[in-house]
């Protein structure tokens, strides 16, 4: 009998310290019985039957273990997954965030462009700048066209091309080319001039080349780097560069350029002077 006892004494131990819970008092009452029943026994003890009581206490305690164990790692586990839902919040938290600021910003930079551009603001600056000027300012791809039903008074200016195919009474100023196929009475001054079928009574100062078309009637001086007759000039011709007088050209005027070509035909009533060409006419005679 002291064998089963003090084996008895051993096991609750070992169960205490396995699972101290108040649940497990069953455990203890079923051994205190079993004591119990030792203790009534004074001859002969049943080995057989001490032991199956071992063997049921044995099973109900690996239960109660295991069930101890699957509920600790499940105490375990929810709280990592609590971790990585709590990471995932803070990063969507963060992107909010971000995104929130960003906002921000373009409210604040619309915001910020009403408030500087101003219609005073613009006026000021328009004042405080000076225009540029037609003879400084690059020429655009603008091209005006004046119709030949159109009749303008007054001076014409242009960043860009102008086609006058109607009538101006002015002065003309553009950046560009002028083609005039219609009535012109005024000076003109453009980086390039072309008549075709015109009349134009008035000076014509180009800083390209000059085309007096055939059919064409110009009643002033003409100054250019380069000019083209073939129609009917009247005036000065003063050209920098070569002047190309064609069969159909009739020029009541002086020439002065760099050289001269005249072809047969031409015909000129003035004089022709090469003062632009780079030969010492008074060291060959001299």
């Amino acid at each position: 009998m002291g064998f089963f006892k003090e084996f008895k004494d051993d096991f609750s131990d070992a169960v205490n310290e396995l699972v101290p819970d108040a649940n497990y008092d069953d455990a203890d009452e079923n051994l205190e019985t079993s004591d119990e029943m030792v203790d009534t026994l004074d001859e002969e003890i049943d080995v057989d039957n001490e032991l199956s009581k071992l063997d049921g206490l044995f099973e109900q305690v690996s239960k109660k273990v295991d069930n101890n164990e699957t509920i600790a790692v499940t105490d375990k586990v929810e709280p990592e997954k609590d971790k990585k839902a709590d990471k995932k919040d803070k990063k969507a938290d963060k992107k909010d965030k971000k995104a929130d600021k960003k906002a921000d910003k373009k409210e604040n930079n619309t915001m910020d462009s009403f408030q500087t551009f101003t219609p005073q603001d613009t006026a000021s600056d328009n004042t405080q700048s000076s225009a540029p000027t037609m003879s400084t300012a690059a020429a655009s791809d603008e091209n005006a066209v004046i119709t030949k039903g159109m009749t303008i008074t007054g001076n014409l200016e242009s960043t860009g091309s102008i086609n006058v195919e109607g009538t101006i009474n002015g002065d003309i100023t553009c950046n560009g080319k002028l083609v005039i196929t219609g009535l012109v009475e005024g000076n003109s001054n453009s980086a390039e001039f072309f008549a075709d079928s015109a009349r134009v009574v008035g000076e014509v100062n180009t800083s390209g080349t000059a085309k007096v078309g055939v059919g064409s009637v110009v009643v002033g001086n003409i100054v250019a780097t380069s000019a083209v007759i073939a129609g009917a000039v009247k005036g000065d011709i003063d050209v920098q560069g070569p002047v190309v007088v064609d069969t159909s050209a009739v020029v009541v005027g002086n020439i002065k350029s760099r050289s001269v070509q005249i072809n047969n035909g031409a015909v000129i009533e003035g004089f022709c002077s090469q003062t632009y060409s780079d030969v010492d006419v008074e060291g060959v005679f001299g």
